[in-house]
């Protein structure tokens, strides 16, 4: 007697349907497994107390000032986290890793201790916590307090073909917006004009900085002064001077090469006219000690 036909579910037969729903719990299983640690990716850090972009510290040398940040586990497991400074090695924590609690939201502390020797100005730091992966980071801007020094110099100048290369100093205690005008004069005159512009650059105390300002389009023959001024709030302005000269080094090797060739030319012609057996060397004939030349001093006649 035959085998009765099996019923088909949207096309599936029955045996192939039972190993499709086990193949989709397993996938579900292991779906369910991988949520929580998904889940602790989501985690976030920001200054304590909400709405500041950095934390932001100002005190006297010798002093130890305290802040907070946010650490924030909105997934259903405990979150372990790092944390370590970046910066001047002021900052500190009192522990490197604390633990977070399933959906909620941990202020951690940290300090600051100012050295009594530290010189007034901005000192820029950064506290950095990392967990499942990846790491995210809350500035941190620490002020001495004291008399404050704006100076900045321009250094290391010079000019390569259309590129402009120059190094920028911090030479203050107070973080700076350096800003550039540039100016370039040759023989002919005015070449280059470009007002002052802001530079892309925040630039601490004691901290330089390389940087580069194009010339697409410099002089093809011309002796140039090019002069770089860098300015900034409460600092004296800074210049530098550097002289480049500018020749079209395929025209100038074509013209040298030209003059030799006629120079060589010259001394062959001068070499055929030469009449055979008469040098025109100090022995010659004609040279200043051949026997016409004594006869004459000596008032003969050859």
């Amino acid at each position: 007697m035959a085998d009765p036909p099996r019923t088909a579910v949207r096309g599936l037969t029955v045996p192939a349907r039972a190993r499709l729903a086990a193949a989709a719990g397993a996938l579900l299983s292991v779906l369910w497994a991988a949520a929580p640690a998904a889940a602790g990716q989501d985690w976030t850090v920001e200054p304590a107390t909400g709405g500041r972009p950095y934390a932001y510290l100002e005190g006297p040398p010798g002093t130890v000032m305290e802040d907070r940040v946010s650490v924030t586990n909105p997934g259903a497991e405990p979150l372990t986290v790092g944390l370590r400074a970046a910066g001047p090695a002021w900052l500190a924590f009192a522990e490197d890793q604390v633990t977070v609690p399933a959906r909620t939201r941990a202020d951690v502390p940290f300090a600051v201790t100012v050295p009594a020797s530290a010189s007034p100005g901005d000192r820029p730091a950064r506290v950095v916590v990392s967990a499942g992966g990846r790491e995210a980071v809350v500035r941190v801007h620490v002020r001495v307090t004291g008399p404050e020094l704006a100076a900045l110099t321009v250094e290391d100048v010079r000019v390569e073909g259309r590129v402009l290369r120059y190094t920028v100093v911090n030479r203050g205690n107070t973080v700076l917006a350096p800003r550039l005008a540039v100016r370039a004069d040759g023989l002919t005159g005015e070449l280059l004009r470009r007002p002052a512009r802001a530079l892309p650059v925040e630039l601490g105390p004691g901290r330089s900085v390389e940087l580069t300002e194009p010339w697409p389009d410099p002089p093809a023959l011309d002796s140039v002064d090019v002069t770089l001024r860098v300015t900034a709030p409460g600092a004296a302005p800074a210049e530098a001077t550097v002289s480049a000269r500018y020749v079209p080094w395929a025209a100038a090797t074509g013209t040298v090469l030209a003059l030799g060739a006629a120079a060589g030319g010259l001394a062959l012609w001068r070499g055929r006219r030469r009449p055979p057996g008469r040098p025109d060397g100090p022995d010659g004939p004609d040279g200043p000690d051949g026997p016409e030349r004594t006869l004459a001093q000596a008032g003969a006649r050859p």
